[in-house]
């Protein structure tokens, strides 16, 4: 009778297992990389080449993911978010009169908003990471409104340029605008 020796059955139950682990954190990790491909679009891209590599990357992104969970970010209530419109319409009416000046009060709007809305004022790069958590469709145009405004500071952006800024500021704006709806009190006769 032909019996296998003992550790050749351990050898061949060990590869299997280390196979199977393996093909599961492989599927692990690229289930992963979709889901931060799927959550986070053209920012995720913008973040690999930036980093230079999918691993720092989604490092990256999952801190980002982690440290908003831990922010109390909260929708509007319907009276700021008619008064942020309201002031967001003015500004714009300032525009033909001064262009300049309206771009540097869009930054300011837009920052005052995220601020009532619960995200911390730091750095630009970290509001920008902070946003794209949860709004990266538009981090974008805050991306390249904040490069027009700083163009401009430094006297080298025309009038087409800061119009284009106060778009960008206006998508991110009408984005970072969400209302919470007012309770209804339900009224029995």
């Amino acid at each position: 009778m032909n019996t296998i020796p003992l550790w050749i059955i351990v050898a061949g139950v060990v590869v299997v297992a280390m196979l199977v682990l393996g093909a599961w954190h492989f599927f692990r990790r690229r289930n992963q990389s979709d889901r931060l491909q799927q959550r986070f679009g053209p920012e995720y891209d913008r973040t690999v080449g930036e980093l230079g590599g999918r691993t720092k990357a989604e490092t990256e992104l999952k801190a980002r993911e982690k440290r908003v969970e831990h922010l109390s970010i909260t929708p509007l209530a319907p009276a700021d978010a008619a008064r942020f419109s309201h002031a967001w319409n003015a500004l714009q009416g300032r525009f033909i009169d001064s262009p300049t000046g309206v771009v540097v009060q869009a930054d300011a709007l837009v920052r005052e908003l995220m601020l009532k809305r619960g995200y911390p004022m730091a750095d630009f790069e970290r509001r920008a990471a902070d946003i794209s958590v949860d709004h990266p469709a538009v981090v974008e145009n805050y991306r390249a409104a904040q490069a027009i405004a700083a163009r401009d500071e430094r006297g080298e952006a025309d009038t087409e340029e800061l119009r284009k800024a106060v778009v960008h500021y206006r998508v991110l704006f009408d984005e970072m605008l969400e209302i919470r709806e007012a309770k209804q009190v339900a009224v029995h006769a």
